[in-house]
């Protein structure tokens, strides 16, 4: 500590490193973005650099790190710096009616790669949550829903495991507005968080996935609806169309594998759930159209979230795949764990 404070950068990283990952998750629990998430870290670790001097030793280097990081993303949630909506361009097909619009287009999925050593950090006695469920889609999105006091509250106190106390320190307010905002907090994602939730990876995973691939890379529409329970979500983020039910969902694929020749899906994992880039044919080989992340609910798929292809190299899929590759992709075993 002393070097570090005396400018040794490589004294102050051999300190900061070992939570820079936890940190990172944090920032993408209460951002939605891992893109936002990783631009607050960078300020987070800067602004620690510079304040170091400042640090007591009262709470814990830990502490005071997540102290700094949870200000820094509410000014960034303050500051409303969101991506807008994106419009629906697959040209030729209309989709149908959603059955709603989505709140919060600018969501991005977490890959698991990036998970190592970040979840499994000992948490204080006052979680409530897996860290495995804490980094589901369905969980980040609930908490995207709160306002920005609730949901900086509710990750320090219910998923981290702090105590009120250290809480009330971290954003400079009082014990019992933490208590106040808390029970509100978990109003809310009582509300919001869907009940088929769980941090148990089901026992038929990987005979799940690999029915789901082959559906979709047939185009076989009663094969991919049989996998769908029958109130199946699905949202598309940053289009904000969502669509709830099994058959809405048949009639939204339908006309895609009518006008797609191919598709070729690969595999991967984010937010602790299994999830594949996803590549239609073209003359040229095969361009990637987005990632699917399946949220399994039994031996069903409960949700499929579907971004585009702009969150394809964070996965470290590329952005195409030449017609070479397509006897690979369709010999390949599927394992997504």
């Amino acid at each position: 500590m002393s070097r570090a404070r005396g400018g040794d950068g490589e004294a102050f990283r051999a300190l900061t490193e070992p939570h820079r990952r936890e940190l990172q998750v944090h920032c993408y629990r209460m951002l939605g973005s891992l893109q936002d998430a990783e631009d607050v870290l960078q300020d987070t670790m800067l602004a620690a650099w510079r304040g170091l001097e400042r640090f007591d030793g009262r709470a814990s280097l830990r502490t005071w790190l997540y102290r700094i990081a949870t200000n820094r993303c509410l000014d960034a949630l303050r500051s409303a710096r969101r991506r807008p909506a994106k419009q629906w361009d697959i040209p030729g097909i209309e989709p149908p009616e959603p059955t709603r619009l989505g709140e919060i287009p600018w969501l991005e999925p977490y890959p698991d790669a990036l998970l190592d050593g970040a979840i499994s950090v000992p948490l204080g006695p006052e979680a409530r949550y897996e860290q495995t469920e804490s980094i589901s889609l369905a969980f980040v999105t609930a908490l995207q829903i709160l306002p920005p006091r609730q949901l900086a509250v509710l990750i320090l106190r219910d998923v981290l495991g702090f105590h009120a106390n250290e809480v009330a320190d971290m954003l400079d307010t009082t014990v019992e507005s933490v208590k106040s905002a808390l029970k509100r907090a978990r109003s809310g994602m009582q509300r919001r968080l869907p009940s088929t939730i769980t941090s148990e990876q089901p026992p038929a995973e990987d005979a799940i996935v690999a029915k789901f691939v082959s559906a979709y890379e047939s185009a076989d529409i009663d094969a991919l609806v049989a996998l769908l329970t029958d109130d199946v979500f699905m949202s598309m983020p940053p289009v904000p169309l969502e669509y709830q039910g099994r058959d809405i969902v048949a009639r939204f694929f339908a006309p895609i594998f009518g006008a797609i020749p191919g598709f070729h899906l690969m595999p991967t994992r984010a937010n602790g759930q299994p999830a594949f880039g996803v590549y239609q044919h073209t003359p040229a080989g095969f361009r990637g159209a987005g990632l699917f992340v399946l949220t399994l609910a039994g031996d069903r798929i409960g949700a499929m979230t579907v971004f585009d292809n702009a969150v394809l190299p964070i996965f470290g899929l590329p952005q195409s795949l030449p017609s070479a590759m397509s006897n690979y992709i369709g010999s390949r075993s599927v394992d997504c764990r």
